[in-house]
């Protein structure tokens, strides 16, 4: 802890304690104290930790190949790239080392549709209020927290911001400059709102009307997270892109932004790139994640451990007054409380119980995919201790 505090850059207020290796849905530290847990890296660590498949996939990948640069291919970039098409619904896919980068990705395809389509002055963008998109600066331009822009302003110019689950805003909002309009499909860091049947079909509605780019950020809420690969499935709408990251490689630093067959003029030769994004090591993951997931049914187990943990929380909710509200869907869900949580959240680590906070009074609850109820209970528990 103190060589990070003295060469890393202190951007992160870390917990005190140094993690040393994971099983299933345990992490171990340095000092062999075992914590349940229902973080999963921020919502990462879709298989846990130490899954034997996945890890021999990787290894096997290491001594093979692991890096090429975009200028050639490679089989694990291809079988990634067709597997994500086929789960997300899309047509093609552009793979990112990370979910901030497949935003950018995102927004550039945007506005170079318009661009190609000659609507030479749609440059601009509605996103919502709360949403979360990244740190990099296009994506900070679009996240709909004041405090997280104010420090970097200006950013990106023509953003405007309308209110999540309030479509009146977003058709106010829209103007003969708009290229795109971004959400999270089920918001997270800005406190676990998932978006209603109306708002989310009125924006692909509007989209369409006015040929603007409808955006799904799913980097949080996707891979699995809500009991479907994709939580826009739920409405039976596709978005014009969607972005991914997180779960799709279970713990390795990889994102995508898959597209439709309409909008992807967006992007030519020339137009995007990365040096590491797609490379083999990384695409190697992607495919056995996803190979896993159909091979244990992953996407059925989460259903019957999301509708649990409902009931759990539910029940907590009763019991406890200071809890008003839960959130959420499958196994990304979130309970609202009267005061800030993060004294909750420090005492349950004491007690071996890792759990991260969306904004001040929420206590997000993103476990890894393959948590089982004993585990629920075993969290509830604890939880039902601390909360008074």
């Amino acid at each position: 802890m103190e060589k990070a505090e003295t060469y890393l850059l202190h951007t992160y207020n870390r917990y005190p304690v140094v993690l040393d290796h994971g099983k299933g849905v345990y992490l171990y530290d340095t000092e062999g104290k075992k914590y349940l847990d229902f973080g999963a890296g921020i919502g990462v660590c879709a298989l846990g930790y130490g899954d034997e498949e996945l890890n021999e996939a990787i290894k096997a990948q290491v001594d093979k190949l692991m890096h090429t640069s975009n200028l050639f291919y490679h089989e694990p970039l291809c079988e990634a790239a067709e597997k994500l098409a086929a789960i997300t619904k899309m047509d093609r896919v552009f793979i990112t080392n990370s979910g901030t980068e497949a935003v950018e990705g995102a927004l550039k395809l945007a506005r170079k549709y318009a661009l190609k389509q000659g609507y030479e002055n749609r440059t601009e963008i509605i996103s919502m209020n709360k949403g979360f998109h990244g740190r990099s600066m296009g994506s900070l331009s679009v996240t709909g927290t004041v405090k997280y822009r104010t420090p970097f302003e200006p950013l990106i110019s023509g953003v405007t911001f309308a209110e999540y689950n309030d479509l009146e805003s977003v058709k106010a909002a829209v103007n003969d400059k708009t290229c795109a309009v971004i959400l999270e499909t089920l918001q997270g860091e800005g406190g676990i709102y998932e978006a209603n049947e109306e708002f989310i079909k009125g924006i692909r509605a509007l989209c369409d009307e006015k040929d603007i780019v409808m955006i799904c950020d799913e980097i949080q809420c996707g891979m699995g997270r809500t009991g479907s690969y994709f939580a826009y499935e739920k409405y039976g709408i596709l978005p014009d892109v969607v972005t991914m990251a997180k779960g799709i490689g279970a713990g390795v630093p990889v994102g995508a932004f898959a597209v439709k067959e309409k909008v992807m003029c967006g992007l030519e030769a020339g137009d995007h790139g990365t040096t590491f994004g797609g490379n083999p090591l990384v695409t190697a993951a992607v495919s056995k994640t996803i190979d896993i997931f159909k091979e244990r049914d992953l996407l059925s187990h989460v259903k019957e451990m999301g509708a649990y943990l409902t009931e759990q929380l539910e029940s907590l909710k009763t019991k406890k007054n200071t809890i008003v509200d839960r959130r959420g869907r499958g196994l990304m869900q979130g309970i609202e409380c009267s005061q800030a949580v993060s004294p909750v959240i420090t005492e349950a680590l004491k007690k071996g119980l890792i759990l991260i906070a969306a904004g001040t009074n929420v206590i997000r609850f993103l476990p890894p995919l393959v948590i089982e109820k004993e585990q629920i209970d075993e969290m509830i528990e604890i939880l039902d201790s601390i909360i008074s």
